[in-house]
């Protein structure tokens, strides 16, 4: 596609200025003829040029098809002289077509001419036979992604015209949630510790029996083994551990719920306004650098791979259910080898404003479990869900352990601690206290009854999962 240049335009318009003066002046006026006379041959031999002369480029993207969700990218773009004659356009602008679902901030990139000068003919073999432009891209959406093509803008010598070559160089790929802390012990560790629980054996409790030991001091009587000490003339210790082979349910509400865009972190750095945790309304905001938004609903699906790494590490079966946008059920898993079958199967999860419904959820749940389980249901609880999950709630209680989690509202807490400034932010101000003091008399309730509650931030989350999971574990609640 060829289109007239900014050049062109300026001429023109100056061609124009110099026949209106030539109307009013005689002695311009074969000045305007032959400039015109001129210019046609001119113009047109620039557009030939480039039409004919110019497309010699082929270009090769390289890229990793798989992607991490907020981690910064690579992608490499290999051009090289694709024909006979060498590449002739006066200016060339690059423009790479990247998917909605990746950030980035680079082009139009402008390319040097005098490289391409430089760059040997086809068949020559040489050694710096390409052209190498790398930039970098933020995956800020998970699932699946497409770059459909490359585009060149390529401006002629003279600067009369502008042609658009596409390059069809199709790059596919998936981003998945930001699993590498689940990869790095070390990671995992620091996590672990900001939980304020260590994952140690406590000597003498626990579930499951795993041996007998010599008495030593600290021990609690209760832990003696009578018989065996009788037999060997010493104190001798029952000791335990945590029970091995349960089960642990997960559900992730994929609705309107969790379906608030939040300011995250990506690898440059923290952000203020994500350690504010800013929750913002639209994905049309303006974001600062080093930060991109994102659901609540995909901090819930981080940090819900993050404890099923930690329950398969402790032997135990590993469900997952989505209800919502997106209604997926992973039966139970065991083994190591079941968490990458359980991230490609919930990867490409998208969570809306689709209405969601926590009873039908737990309905489910329960006809599909078989044993007793440890049920984890991810939303963001509210008051009229005491009385719709009356019954349902109770019934679970007599057949299973479930954790009812909730992530916060941080601008109805912001709301609900600022100053007013006047009778609008007051009345605001008491709108916002009456919401949460009526969430937190919910959470209250439940405990009364017996059940598990569990109100974090999204940055919480993770670790906040992992603390609640292991002190089931230790108290032999499961």
């Amino acid at each position: 596609m060829i289109k007239p240049g900014r050049t062109f335009f300026i001429i023109m318009i100056c061609f124009l200025f110099l026949g209106t003066s030539a109307f009013f002046f005689n002695e311009l006026y074969v000045f305007w003829i032959f400039s015109g006379l001129l210019l046609l041959p001119v113009i047109s031999i620039d557009a030939i040029m480039l039409s004919f002369f110019t497309d010699r480029l082929h270009i090769e993207r390289k890229l990793n098809s798989t992607l991490t969700l907020g981690r910064e990218a690579l992608v490499r773009l290999n051009i090289s002289l694709a024909g006979k004659n060498r590449f002739i356009a006066g200016t060339a602008k690059l423009f790479d077509l990247y998917p909605d679902s990746i950030d980035c901030s680079v082009f139009p990139v402008k390319l040097n001419r005098k490289l391409f000068k430089k760059m040997p003919k086809p068949g020559q073999n040489p050694r710096n036979a390409f052209y190498i432009f790398e930039y970098p891209v933020i995956p800020i959406e998970r699932g699946n992604w497409e770059f459909s093509r490359t585009e060149l803008l390529l401006g002629s010598f003279l600067g009369f015209w502008q042609f658009k070559v596409i390059h069809p160089c199709v790059s596919r790929g998936r981003t998945f949630p930001d699993f590498r802390k689940l990869t790095s012990g070390a990671e995992l560790r620091g996590i672990l510790e900001q939980t304020g629980i260590k994952v140690i054996r406590k000597r003498g409790q626990g579930m499951e029996f795993m041996s007998l030991r010599d008495y030593q001091k600290g021990d609690s009587v209760k832990a003696i083994d009578w018989r065996a000490t009788g037999r060997r003339n010493k104190p001798i210790v029952r000791e335990y551990q945590e029970e091995q082979d349960q089960q642990v349910l997960l559900l992730l509400d994929s609705g309107y719920r969790l379906n608030r865009l939040e300011y995250s972190t990506g690898p440059s750095g923290d952000s203020p306004l994500a350690e504010m945790g800013g929750v913002v309304s639209d994905k049309n905001s303006a974001r600062t650098p080093g930060t991109f938004l994102r659901t609540q609903f995909d901090s819930a699906l981080e940090a819900a791979l993050l404890l099923s790494w930690v329950a398969l590490k402790h032997s135990d079966g590993v469900a997952l259910g989505c209800f919502g946008t997106e209604e997926r059920w992973l039966p139970p898993r065991k083994g190591m080898s079941a968490l990458s079958g359980i991230i490609r199967s919930l990867y490409d999860v998208k969570c809306d404003s689709t209405p969601s419904s926590l009873f039908s959820a737990l309905e489910s749940a329960l006809a599909r479990l078989k044993r007793r389980t440890f049920i984890v249901m991810i939303s963001n609880f509210r008051e009229e869900d005491g009385e719709s999950l009356g019954w349902i709630l109770r019934r679970i209680q007599r057949r299973h352990l479930l954790l009812l989690v909730s992530l916060k509202e941080m601008e109805a807490e912001k709301i609900a601690k600022r100053k007013p400034a006047g009778t609008e932010e007051a009345l605001e101000t008491a709108a916002a206290f009456s919401y949460l003091s009526a969430r937190r008399r919910l959470y209250k309730t439940w405990e009364h009854l017996g059940l598990l509650t569990l109100e974090c931030n999204s940055r919480e989350l993770g670790p906040a999962l992992i603390n609640r999971y292991l002190e089931v574990k230790r108290s032999g609640l499961l």
